[in-house]
């Protein structure tokens, strides 16, 4: 945190956590926008949150509107972004609300419940083609296609459980977990659209944050720390034509700076206290100025 005073926004709120760790560091004016896509989730927080409730504004949308959220709430600007991506453990463990393969409950995998299409309708209303390639893309499943010939053939596949025995009818049981984890991270992410709003958010997020302020990301799988590598190199480097002459002092500067050159890690002992936190990833970028579309 570079300002105790300032407005920050947590982009997944989930239980609260991280949340409750920025509170205690705000001071003063300090305030934080709480955003998630699950209402359950931001039930959770406003309880866990309760003791900082004249800080804390809690808006039930998907981060990709984060700047009409921060609008709305009538900021400008924001002094730090986290963004804690992927499926928290609230969700895994509520096996009704279909993100796991453990269950066998009727598949649905919507963040937010409001949004009419679920898991569901990816599964039974996709043609052949476009499930194996949702599948593929999403899950990097190498027998995307075979996955998908059998769940056509197997249709109507209603639950998590009929799903998993699709799978585990011709998956090596020494494969079926990852297999499994790989199909159901595909659905889940086409079912949220949840690579194009981690896009959505990055850009909105390099015209929101105030100079010197922070974005945070932590990702959990390559398709999403891809997108966060690619966006953090691309803002914290600049291109000019080397040929035309700068006087000393004046070469361009880029718009961020890294605060992570390379991807933060769990250690061990924090993998031995949370293991879901085993394939988590960090970047941190700091905002150095506001470039002619930043914030006035």
């Amino acid at each position: 945190m570079t300002d105790a005073g300032g407005a920050y926004v947590d982009g997944t709120v989930g239980g609260g956590g991280h949340a409750a760790e920025i509170c205690s560091r705000l001071q003063g004016p300090g305030r934080l926008l709480c955003l998630d896509a699950d209402d359950e989730a931001l039930a959770s927080a406003r309880t866990r949150l309760a003791g900082s409730a004249e800080r804390t504004t809690f808006v039930r949308t998907n981060f990709r509107f984060l700047r009409a959220a921060m609008q709305e709430a009538g900021w400008t600007g924001a002094s730090g972004i986290l963004l804690d991506l992927g499926i928290s453990s609230h969700q895994i463990d509520a096996v009704e609300r279909g993100f796991t393969f453990r269950g066998d409950e009727r598949l649905d995998m919507r963040m937010d419940r409001r949004q009419p299409a679920s898991a569901w309708d990816v599964v039974n209303t996709y043609d052949e083609r476009a499930l194996a390639d949702v599948i593929r893309r999403y899950g990097e499943e190498q027998n995307a296609r075979r996955i998908a010939r059998s769940i056509v053939a197997h249709r109507p596949v209603h639950t998590t459980g009929e799903l998993r025995d699709v799978v585990a009818a011709f998956t090596p049981d020494r494969f079926l977990n990852k297999s499994l984890a790989r199909v159901f991270q595909a659905l889940r992410i086409e079912v949220n659209g949840e690579l194009d709003s981690l896009t959505t958010v990055l850009a909105d997020a390099r015209d929101l944050l105030v100079p010197g302020g922070r974005i945070v990301v932590i990702a959990y799988h390559s398709l999403e720390d891809r997108i966060v590598k690619e966006f953090f190199r691309a803002v914290s480097t600049v291109a000019f034509d080397r040929d035309v002459p700068v006087m000393p002092g004046q070469e361009p500067e880029p718009e961020f700076r890294l605060i992570t050159r390379k991807p933060v890690v769990p250690t061990e002992q924090e993998i031995s206290d949370n293991p879901r936190a085993r394939s988590a990833k960090m970047r941190a970028a700091e905002r150095r100025y506001v470039g002619t579309q930043g914030i006035t």
